[in-house]
């Protein structure tokens, strides 16, 4: 049961923190040609994860 409840709950946050990693993204300057490469990333299961603790990305 916790197994399901942990699949349901990465459904429904990835999308959200998929959507966030990609609004930070597009909004900071200091990424100049690697947008596109954390952009890809992103999209990604792990990506937003990635992002955060890697790529100096912040948790709002």
């Amino acid at each position: 049961m916790k197994v399901l409840f942990e699949i349901l709950v990465a459904i429904v946050l990835h999308p959200i923190a998929t959507i966030l990693a990609i609004l930070n993204i597009l909004g900071r300057d200091d990424l100049a040609g690697k947008k596109l490469i954390w952009g890809i990333v992103c999209v990604i299961p792990i990506g937003p994860i990635l992002y955060v603790t890697v790529g100096g990305g912040a948790l709002w």
